[in-house]
């Protein structure tokens, strides 16, 4: 299926999940390589040694964007955004969850390449993703749509003029957003303290 038609699909089904019509299952195989890739670029910024593999990642993330009642996912971009948002609470329930396992419930809180996987998101470096949940955190008290650029920019891989789609603003506004948030979560992190 041409890339346009398969676009109006997933739009079409997203609008049919949000009037509550089971169709998940026609959904899923049509945007699965899309979530399997955001899984990929996800577990590769993850610490060597990570236990989730991007289908694993993709199916738990998939059955909580499903499981919502009357979900309402306004295009694909919103779709993706929604999707990084559970990804992102999947691979940090799993990072505390490992974390708990190992050293009787703490865990080493360093700030590792997740600066420069924030600065240059290609840079291939492993993340502290707990470190950079909790700073994600703290900025979205802050300031909630900035944190969100950083949510569909990093853990979406969104580009600019897709998050501005996704978020109703201006690529302008984004691209400030972004500059913003990036510096906020450099010196956040190199602080170290994540407390």
């Amino acid at each position: 299926m041409p890339a346009d038609d398969r676009s109006e699909e997933v739009t079409r089904l997203l609008a049919d999940l949000a009037r509550g019509e089971p169709v998940a299952e026609l959904l899923f195989p049509l945007v699965y390589e899309e979530l399997r890739d955001l899984a990929s670029a996800q577990l590769r910024r993850e610490k060597p040694g990570h236990t989730l593999q991007p289908t694993a990642l993709v199916h738990e993330a998939f059955l909580k964007l499903a499981g919502q009642e009357r979900a309402r996912f306004e295009s694909r971009s919103h779709f993706l955004a929604i999707a990084a948002t559970a990804m992102r609470r999947v691979l940090v329930h799993h990072a505390e969850k490992r974390g708990s396992q190992k050293r009787g419930g703490g865990r080493a809180r360093e700030a590792t390449g997740a600066l420069d996987a924030v600065v240059a998101p290609d840079a291939g470096e492993a993340v502290d993703l707990l470190a950079l949940d909790e700073a994600l955190t703290r900025l979205a008290a802050l300031d909630e749509r900035k944190a969100k650029v950083v949510e569909l920019r990093y853990f979406a891989g969104l580009s600019v003029e897709e998050v501005a789609e996704a978020q109703g603003s201006s690529p302008a506004t984004v691209k400030r957003d972004w500059e913003f948030a990036r510096a906020w979560l450099l010196r956040e992190l190199s602080r170290g303290d994540t407390t």
